[in-house]
């Protein structure tokens, strides 16, 4: 067996009783095998323990020369957005913090066995484990907000001197040359691929030209780029061509900050990319923008392209693609077809073979009317949507379908609907223009990063979505070179992008404003589907339930027969039975589970569930807290 092979092994190994990388396996199907847990005792869940991640974080010294005030407890810091999905491997549970700290944790008691803070700060959605060699130690490697790729010791949280500088690689070297002050970042956790770190990056919503998206594969060893993925295709290389007039160099987007997944056996890399800048405006980037909200297959050693398939022809919509591609098995006249399940912020679910990108399920290229046109811009007149699965979440909105949940919740969205003359409806892909629309769904989604979970012995695979739509319009912005897009004028209070009363939260079409939906992915037909959270003004009142516009969180599946998810804006944390889609159980946590769970086994023989959640308009936990639940 190569030594290459051996950290892959011993993921695999870890991966019966562990939550050993992001998606459990490196093929994103989040499942566990592990089954102590299941419908007939979830119902007896408990807190087990807790973790903290502001009391992680010891208030700093005060700077050499800084005055203090007798008594002054000096200020933490700043808190940052996260939403970390723990790792547990060989009985250790690691996480990044929102205070620019990586802890390494006791996963059976949450006690901190060492700690490394960093002047970085961490991915917003966690860290990879790489196994080691038999010369170098298994390491814990992210990447950081402001451009770094950090691999510290897994064993001391000491940074591994011998990769890169001091166990740090800047990102930004040879892809910012031009645009010094360009944002490059990382997002998510690096993907693991033998004795690779594989990156893709944030470089931000605007400007149009600014540092590439490319995606890259760094040695474990030394840090030294291995390879390069051009995600916009240059001269000479497959599909240039499909870009015109020098429009695609330095063109910035087209990158890939979701999560990507490998096919270990053929050595594959499956790659979710994102829309080319600007977003929502495509008057300097005619046609398709390949690669642009694609996905993408590459050989994982080499970064050469095998196949991709584009599920947004020229995107202004913000359609990235950025959820994990599921590598799930498709059983079809007797034999089973390897597959990969990608879904998309659309509400669809693309299922294509795993080996050629051909859909498995017919994919039909839709008619879609540029009715709202803007100067300057091409829409594409056609968008691929499958046959099968149908939509998952509202793709489109007539005003008939209108809120009636309370009547002065009915009278606020028909006086959101007349403004300016009366909003425009339609979709799917309804498009953005000078002229004031509901779109659905919005540019966060439908499903998001938060992805699919996946269940082998059902053949069904778990999505959760939001119904929300965005009410925009767009306006030429004050330079005079692009149009942008904006809400209505003097809009309502907190309505913020969405068609919605953004001070309640609730949407301005019919109910279901959030659903976790069940499709079994042998015949494409959705097996189950129900509300995902409440309202509990609404539950007061008898209104049925309406389910909530989800966080980007997602779910995973267990052997147990059970589905876990936060994801909801309600602060609570629920399970379903995998079969029927009952929810079986829901805990309060006082807190948005805006991440992923995980479940492992520790020492003591226990299975443990643990999630992370962090704020939201409840108002106990606004920085971070891990919550980990056992059976008494």
């Amino acid at each position: 067996m190569k030594l290459a092979l051996l950290p892959l092994l011993a993921l695999t190994l870890h991966g019966q009783t562990d939550w050993p990388m992001f998606g459990h396996d490196a093929g994103n199907l989040r499942y566990s095998p592990l089954k102590q847990i299941n419908p007939r005792n979830v119902g007896q869940l408990k807190l087990a323990w807790k973790f903290d991640t502001e009391a992680a974080a010891p208030a700093p010294p005060s700077p050499p020369g800084a005055e203090t005030v007798p008594g002054e407890t000096p200020r933490r810091p700043r808190a940052r957005r996260s939403e970390s999905v723990p790792l547990v491997i060989g009985g250790v549970l690691y996480m990044s913090t929102a205070f620019n700290r990586v802890v390494a944790l006791e996963p059976e008691t949450g006690k901190k066995l060492w700690e490394y803070e960093s002047a970085h700060t961490p991915a917003l959605r966690g860290i990879a484990y790489w196994g080691g060699t038999k010369d170098l130690p298994p390491q814990i490697v992210f990447g950081t907000a402001d451009g770094f790729l950090i691999s510290l010791n897994a064993k001391t949280g000491k940074p591994v001197a011998g990769f890169g500088n001091e166990g740090m690689v800047n990102l930004k070297a040879g892809v910012t040359d031009h645009f010094p002050n360009a944002r490059l970042s990382m997002s998510s956790p690096p993907t693991i691929y033998k004795d690779l770190a594989i990156t893709g990056s944030s470089p931000g919503e605007m400007p149009e030209r600014s540092a590439s998206g490319d995606v890259r594969a760094w040695d474990m060893h030394t840090g030294k780029l291995v390879w390069t993925f051009h995600t916009i295709p240059r001269p000479g290389e497959p599909l240039h061509e499909t870009w015109t007039d020098g429009e695609w160099e330095n063109r910035s987007g087209v990158n890939s900050w979701g999560i990507s997944s490998i096919d270990v056996e053929r050595g594959l890399l499956f790659l979710p990319i994102g829309t080319p800048n600007n977003d929502f405006y495509g008057g300097d980037r005619k046609g398709l923008n390949l690669y642009g909200s694609s996905l993408v297959a590459l050989d994982a050693g080499t970064g050469k392209l095998k196949w991709f398939f584009q599920t947004t022809h020229h995107d202004n919509w913000d359609y990235d693609l950025t959820a994990a591609p599921a590598l799930i098995s498709v059983k079809r006249g007797g034999r089973n077809i390897p597959a990969v399940a990608q879904s998309t912020k659309q509400g669809y679910l693309f299922i294509l073979d795993r080996i050629t990108g051909k859909p498995l399920y017919d994919v039909k290229e839709v008619a879609v009317p540029n009715d709202n046109p803007l100067p300057g811009d091409s829409s594409w007149p056609t968008q691929p949507i499958p046959v099968k699965p149908p939509a998952l979440a509202r793709t489109s909105f007539r005003a008939e379908e209108i809120a009636t949940v309370t009547p002065e919740h009915e009278k606020y969205c028909r006086a959101l609907m007349a403004r300016e003359g009366g909003a425009l409806t339609g979709g799917p892909y309804a498009q953005y223009g000078p002229k004031l629309r509901v779109i659905f769904p919005s540019w966060t989604g439908g499903n998001n990063w938060g992805g699919t979970s996946f269940d082998p012995g059902l053949g069904y695979i778990f999505v959760n979505t939001k119904s929300l739509a965005n009410f925009n319009k767009m306006i030429l912005s004050a330079d005079g070179k692009r149009y942008v897009r904006v809400g209505p004028d003097d809009p309502p209070l907190n309505m913020g992008d969405y068609f919605w009363d953004g001070t309640k939260r609730w949407p301005c079409q019919q109910p279901p404003w959030g659903e976790l939906s069940a499709v079994n992915v042998n015949t494409g037909e959705i097996a189950w589907r129900v509300p995902l959270g409440s309202f509990e003004e609404l539950d007061k009142l008898g209104v049925p339930k309406t389910g909530t516009p989800t966080t980007n969180g997602g779910s995973i599946a267990t052997a147990g027969g059970l589905v876990f998810i936060g994801a909801t804006i309600d602060g609570k944390f629920r399970a379903f039975n995998s079969r029927d889609g009952k929810e079986v159980w829901v805990v309060d946590q006082n807190a948005d589970a805006n991440s992923i769970p995980i479940t492992y086994q520790g020492k003591d023989g226990k299975q443990y569930v643990a999630i992370f959640a962090a704020g939201g308009e409840h108002k106990e936990n606004v920085t971070g807290r891990l919550f980990v639940y056992a059976l008494p």
